[in-house]
């Protein structure tokens, strides 16, 4: 399963790639304006710089022509650069257009199982259920993620499932085990994943005894 970050945060998303565990990175507007960037494409260029690998750049328009003019500029910026579009209808109408042309895209904000077969069936490159997002409204976003691999299995998709609004490790454990293609996740997250009460014990302990070795 590749690991992705969700941020817009340079510092972050370095430090993440200098652990040697970062596949991509995925950015909304939320994110970017929360760093207070003004230039989207400077920022996407310098995440390029740092991460080989899928960076999803989200358009702003909500009609098919208006998601294809975007998404051709922003493709520009680095070969790396798959473009995140909304799962509404005129969203669907854009990745189809854009996927007969070899543009990379990664159909955001889904929802349900019917949501994700249409968006593999218009050509989408990745799909991103939020499954932080169900579970806030006392849905198992995790039940999600386990309906869509097991469809997508059934028929063969080659869309990739991109497990999205993730909140702790349980998530990235359970997508994992799930068997889903990608889980992207805030830098908290990231490093709780690293985090063990018994390996700093552990590791306290096997330093103070080679501290008492050379005294």
């Amino acid at each position: 399963m590749k690991i992705f970050i969700d941020t817009a945060n340079l510092k972050e998303i370095k430090e993440a790639a200098d652990m040697g565990v970062l596949d991509g990175v995925t950015t909304n507007p939320s994110l970017v304006a929360k760093e207070g960037f003004k230039d989207f494409k400077t920022l996407l260029e310098k995440i390029c710089e740092i991460v080989d690998g899928d960076i999803s750049a989200e358009v702003i328009s909500t009609d098919s022509l208006g998601i294809v003019k975007e998404a051709k500029e922003l493709v520009k910026i680095h070969k790396n650069i798959v473009i995140k579009v909304p799962l509404i209808k005129e969203g669907l109408k854009a990745v189809k257009i854009l996927s007969s042309e070899g543009i990379k895209t990664n159909m955001t904000l889904c929802f349900t199982p019917s949501q994700a077969v249409l968006a593999a069936k218009a050509g989408a490159y990745l799909v991103s259920p939020f499954v932080g997002r169900l579970d806030d409204v006392s849905t198992s976003g995790m039940d999600l993620i386990a309906q869509i691999v097991n469809i997508y299995n059934n028929y063969g998709y080659e869309t990739q499932v991109l497990v999205a609004s993730v909140r702790h490790p349980l998530h990235f454990v359970e997508s994992a085990l799930i068997g889903a293609d990608v889980c992207t996740m805030p830098f908290k997250v990231i490093e709780q994943l690293v985090k063990h009460p018994l390996t700093d014990i552990g590791l306290s302990k096997f330093l103070e005894d080679w501290k008492k070795l050379n005294s």
